[in-house]
């Protein structure tokens, strides 16, 4: 019988290092030159159609028809210039993924010949078949209409020959089935609610935008082996696998020099994106083997989210030329670090401040403590919700397993400021505040520096950190699509942020001076929000007691948590601000219980075929020649020396029919316990029968083969182990 382990092996020790081929000596050279950036706009469109779409993007006024049809004339003539054949609607459906359908440029014209052509309503709207898309049932099967608009915000660009607009993506009713649509309601409502706050301390902001910098963490396994993988083909992890005798122990991966192999991918992937325009600064050893982060410089919250969508592509494309795949699933492998997408998010104005930056004069570090307060108290009255924006079947086996966040929200902000926060909470009013010059009647708060230098850790354990200039979203998962995180937190920070101008405003209403109010509400969102803030070791058993005390939820599984999605509170925070309705809600709700059950329903049959067809079957063969080799002692030997011979071996025997009785019962139980849960038609028990009664036997399984690999002769043994899949060769 071929072992297709070893014939993964011996493909992966001839890999050689694929040269790089540099466009260019100069990154600037070819940055940005495959995406319609404002340059490329300025070069090839009309003045009156580069101003049009400025307003759009800066305003978000609508493009005239007219104006659409000079811009979509002039993206035709670039992509061409550029190789292009094909244009594309590329948006974010709520698969996860992005999606795609492609239309040739040419149009038969008389004569047998062909022009090409790309009309305004081509590019501002296409009706792509949504019948496959999930929608929760917002259409029936049947209903297949749906509509994508252009997004002129975030830059269309060239991939593989095809132009790519990025769009929204809604159904026929306008409710939206993409991830795009409530992340950009969701900026303007953030805008309004922030700028009304700004101009309480300068009137000259009239416009916040959101900024992203996303960490993308990610593991390398060479090509071959992974074909050697149905579990990672499939379900994009190991269900199965004893731990290597080296893998993380050491922490020599981390930050430590890269291999040749795939310092040679990340340079082509580099060259990929700056093509692009993704602004790719960063790349790093991660903690665990073959683990690895790259990271751009920030950029505006909606163009960031494409472009990670983008660069999660282009991983899996760049990937493949050199011989390696790329594993974005939280936790690929057991016992050792998985991977997040570290969301580093902050405020910036149109005068070029960072709201989460501490100022240089008093009147801007109290503009900095109003923002940080509202933000906490956001933090704080939605922890569910922040909860279930994170919350996947992936995720779940990731979060709180020492190398990630916890599933129990909080906030961490360093001891500086927390200092400072339990000052002004001990203050009876802010007289007790001076201003820089040391007169009292004016409220400021002079103890907040300018920067806050390494006045934390960085507390890894914290799902919600403050790093200086930003909060650091860490508990997100890398295969998330970072749209849904983000539109969550914009929309409770936007609710808080009202919530500050309202309180302030109906103080002064009440004759209360705007100085005092101002630290009046300051103080209270201080006191309202302070059972969120922790600045210890998240991952003790003595904070679960703890949070529990100040009333934090602690959902340990996707089923759990995304019910903060529908409920009450959920509904009418997300209609208030425009974001998403209840019927939205709801339908991402049986979305979202639906790729949970189907997740573990793959894996479920994933590890009853593993072991039925090739770990049982395996262990049978090796044990048969124990068995014939213990037999064929016994007629060469005496008696006596059989017996002290043989023991190990029949202990052995013992052993492996053990686990293999083991293996079997418990996979007969689940697959009855998998057809119990699929005969279910509610979708919330299906997903809690998945959960509580088929979820619970992948571990029980797992532990018996993993010592059944221990056991099996190396030759034997089906699958490629985790000594040979962590490690680079």
């Amino acid at each position: 019988m071929k072992n297709f382990r070893f014939t993964a092996l011996s493909q992966t020790f001839d890999r050689q290092v694929t040269p790089v081929h540099f466009p260019s000596d100069k990154i600037s050279d070819y940055y940005g030159s495959m995406a319609f950036n404002m340059k490329t706009m300025r070069e090839y469109l009309t003045k009156e159609a580069f101003q049009s779409v400025q307003m759009a993007i800066k305003h978000g006024t609508k493009i005239d028809r007219k104006v659409a049809d000079q811009v979509a004339s002039a993206i035709k003539a670039w992509a061409i210039s550029k190789g292009a054949t094909h244009y594309t609607h590329w948006f974010h459906p709520l698969t996860g993924t992005t999606a795609e359908k492609h239309d040739a440029f040419i149009n038969p014209v008389e004569g047998g010949k062909a022009i090409e052509e790309f009309q305004g309503n081509e590019l501002i709207q296409q009706e792509p078949d949504a019948s496959s898309f999930p929608s929760g049932g917002i259409r029936n099967t049947f209903e297949a209409r749906g509509y994508t608009a252009w997004d002129p915000t975030s830059p269309a660009f060239i991939l593989e020959h095809t132009l790519c607009i990025p769009t929204i993506f809604v159904s026929y009713t306008g409710e939206s089935l993409d991830y795009k649509t409530p992340l950009l309601k969701s900026i303007d409502a953030i805008d309004k609610a922030a700028t009304d706050v700004c101009q309480l301390f300068d009137r000259k902001i009239n416009k916040v935008h959101v900024t992203l910098g996303w960490e993308q963490e990610y593991f390398l396994v060479d090509s071959a082996l992974y074909a050697a993988r149905p579990d990672l083909v499939l379900a994009g992890r190991t269900v199965f696998g004893h731990s290597s005798a080296k893998d993380q122990q050491l922490h020599d991966h981390y930050f430590g020099t890269i291999h040749s192999r795939a310092r040679a991918f990340m340079r082509d992937l580099e060259i990929e994106s700056h093509k692009l325009g993704i602004p790719l600064k960063t790349r790093h050893n991660e903690v665990a083997p073959s683990q690895f982060e790259c990271a751009p410089v920030y950029e505006e919250v909606n163009v960031a989210v494409d472009h990670n969508q983008l660069l999660m592509h282009l991983l899996d494309t760049v990937s493949r030329k050199h011989h390696f795949k790329v594993l974005l699933h939280e936790k690929p492998y057991d016992g050792i670090n998985g991977s997040g997408k570290h969301n580093n998010w902050s405020l910036a104005t149109n005068t070029g401040a960072n709201l989460l930056s501490p100022g240089k004069t008093p009147i801007e570090n109290l503009r900095f403590a109003a923002v940080l307060v509202s933000i906490l108290k956001a933090v704080h009255s939605h922890e569910e919700l922040l909860r279930a924006s994170i919350a996947s079947a992936s995720n779940d086996l990731r979060l709180g397993g020492n190398e990630a966040p916890p599933a129990i929200i909080s906030a961490f902000i360093g001891a500086q400021l927390t200092r400072t926060l339990d000052e002004i909470e001990q203050l009876p009013s802010h007289k007790g505040l001076n201003n820089a010059n040391g007169k009292s009647g004016h409220i400021s708060i002079p103890k907040i520096p300018e920067i806050l230098l390494d006045n934390t850790d960085r507390n890894r354990t914290s799902p919600f950190a403050f790093t200086g200039n930003k909060f650091e979203f860490r508990a997100v998962g890398s295969l998330a699509n970072a749209a849904k995180p983000m539109f969550v937190l914009n929309t409770i920070v936007a609710e808080a942020l009202t919530a500050f101008y309202q309180e302030v405003n109906s103080l002064v209403r009440k004759d209360v001076k705007k100085e005092d109010a101002i630290f009046e509400v300051i103080k209270k969102f201080i006191q309202e929000s302070k059972a969120v803030r922790f600045e210890g070791n998240s991952y003790s058993e003595e904070w679960k007691e703890e949070a529990a005390r100040r009333g934090l939820s602690n959902h340990a599984n996707t089923v759990e948590a995304i019910k903060a999605f529908i409920s009450e509170k959920s509904i009418a925070l997300f209609e208030k601000y425009n974001v998403l309705n209840r019927r939205e809600l709801e339908a991402r709700y049986e979305i979202k219980l639906d790729k949970y059950v189907r997740k573990l329903q793959i894996e479920a049959r994933l590890i009853g075929d593993l072991s039925v067809n090739h770990i049982i079957p395996t262990a049978i063969r090796y044990q048969n020649t124990l068995i014939e080799n213990a037999k064929g002692l016994k007629e060469v030997l005496d008696s006596k020396s059989y017996v002290k011979l043989s023991r190990n071996q029949v202990q052995t025997i013992k052993e492996i029919s053990e686990h293999i009785a083991e293996v079997k019962q418990y996979v007969e139980e689940m697959v009855e316990e998998r057809k119990i849960a699929n005969r279910i038609e509610n979708e919330l028990e299906k997903a809690n029968a998945y959960c509580y009664k088929v979820k619970p036997y992948f571990e029980k399984i797992r532990e018996h083969v993993d010592k059944l690999e221990m056991l099996v002769d190396d030759q034997e043994w089906p699958l490629p182990k985790y000594r040979e899949l962590l490690f680079i060769k």
